[in-house]
């Protein structure tokens, strides 16, 4: 069968059983980071002005927004849940290809399951297949399809939304490659809008366009029937080199979900090395900023690709800057939302060290690391080398550390007891019988009805 066909043959005929509990796990961390994210992300102005903008436009209002009280029709609640749990960069990576792979799945899941009987276990097992489809595709095709220029989170997150719709939707394996067919066709997304509002825009397009793609194919909307690997088909025209061999290797034995991590700073994840190491340097030598007069970082050349920004205009820029990185860590010694706002840019110490700040690219440094010289007006020098970044796969946070994210996020929108109660809730997602009933008790105001959700 061809790559398109494989796909969408393993998503309609696997029944779950032999997924291994750790990969149900894995599934489950991800739904907790991501409604965290969500959440906190819902108050964001992007948010606003988008909810502002389209809600004339919106259908029969059956679908929650994470993070609301507005509805809105499922499509349009797809794009708002992305948009609102991309906007503060603190969601899941995979750092062998970059992608945010939650985002576009689970909006779009999260507002199917809000507006239709779903139950918790279908909408995690339909989650893991939809994670491993845009997984798998976008293995496929990097690097040369980021190398290009596109944003890998989008492209190749809106097949994952339509695998997990149209697995929801019962599609047939012919309907479920008209529905990749139609995923392909929509798949966009441009790294050119990092550091704007248009970033989250895209992951969020991404889950609204999968969405569509299933629920169009359901009615037999045709599409062409080799997406991936047809000759002007996603891998050819998106990337100077792709290997479609990496789509079905292992595939239903080696899950992706191994190969997630959950970000402990809100900010590009090639950034982190950097606000780990000199975080690191802060606690152990609490040097006073002021007595800091040069900071010498050797990064991995995609640092620079992504995140050369030093004239930070808008908060959403300092994300992507690995001056404003080191800065951060030198003078706060973390990363938090609290550190990527209008305020801390225009923070006169973090302005300063970002200004005394250079980097230089080193091909013998790796993605998760990074060197380090601090120079002291003493004349010493604090060095330090990060061999692996907290939160990438070699240190990942484990679930403690994961439920403390959530609540340093979500308490800047909720209640801390309506938070404790979506913690549970996502730990019991597949125990619920409706699981659309997590999207609806993140609304502020709302009242946590988890215990009567919970299937005995």
């Amino acid at each position: 069968m061809s790559a398109t066909q494989t796909l969408a043959a393993h998503v309609v005929n696997d029944d779950g059983s032999t997924i291994p509990e750790r990969i149900w796990q894995e599934a489950r961390r991800a739904i907790l980071n991501y409604v965290g994210c969500a959440v906190s992300g819902s108050i964001e102005p992007a948010v606003d002005v988008a909810i502002d903008t389209l809600a004339p436009f919106s259908g029969a209002r059956t679908a929650s927004v994470i993070g609301r009280r507005e509805r809105f029709d499922p499509l349009h609640a797809a794009l708002l849940n992305g948009i609102g749990s991309h906007v503060h960069e603190y969601d899941d990576t995979t750092p062998k290809n970059y992608i945010h792979p939650s985002i576009p799945v689970a909006s779009a899941l999260f507002a199917h399951a809000s507006a239709n009987p779903v139950s918790g276990r279908d909408f995690l097992h339909a989650f893991i297949l939809g994670f491993e489809v845009e997984s798998r595709i976008a293995d496929a095709v990097y690097p040369a399809h980021y190398e290009a220029g596109w944003h890998i989170t989008s492209t190749a997150g809106v097949f994952g939304a339509a695998a997990a719709i149209g697995k929801l939707l019962g599609l047939s394996t012919r309907q479920m490659v008209w529905a990749l067919g139609l995923a392909a066709t929509q798949s966009a997304g441009i790294r050119e809008m990092f550091g704007s509002m248009a970033k989250s825009f895209q992951p969020g397009r991404a889950a609204q366009n999968g969405y569509t793609a299933a629920l169009l194919a359901r009615a037999d909307f045709t599409a062409g029937e080799r997406a991936l690997e047809g000759p002007r088909g996603f891998a050819a025209v998106t990337a100077a080199q792709y290997d479609l061999s990496r789509i079905s290797a292992g595939l239903g034995v080696d899950f992706s979900l191994n190969d997630n991590a959950y970000k402990p700073y809100a900010a590009g994840l090639v950034v982190h090395p950097a606000i780990d190491g000199c975080s690191q340097l802060r606690r152990k030598y609490q040097p006073d900023p002021e007595t800091i007069v040069a900071v010498r970082l050797r990064v991995a050349p995609l640092v620079l690709d992504l995140c050369n920004k030093r004239d930070l205009r808008r908060a959403l820029q300092s994300k992507y800057s690995i001056y404003h990185a080191a800065a951060i860590g030198l003078v706060r010694g973390k990363g938090g939302l609290q550190e990527f706002t209008a305020q801390a840019v225009a923070d006169p110490a973090l302005a300063r060290i970002r200004e005394l700040t250079s980097a230089i690219p080193d091909e013998s440094v790796t993605e998760d690391q990074v060197g380090i010289e601090v120079d002291l007006a003493g004349g010493e020098t604090l060095s330090l080398f990060v061999e692996q970044s907290l939160g990438n796969i070699h240190r990942p946070l484990d679930n403690e550390q994961l439920e403390e994210k959530f609540r340093d996020q979500a308490v800047l929108a909720l209640p801390s007891a309506q938070v404790e109660a979506l913690i549970g809730q996502c730990w019991q997602l597949d125990s619920l019988q409706d699981a659309g009933d997590l999207a609806r008790q993140t609304a502020p105001g709302a009242t946590a009805s988890a215990a009567a959700a919970v299937g005995s």
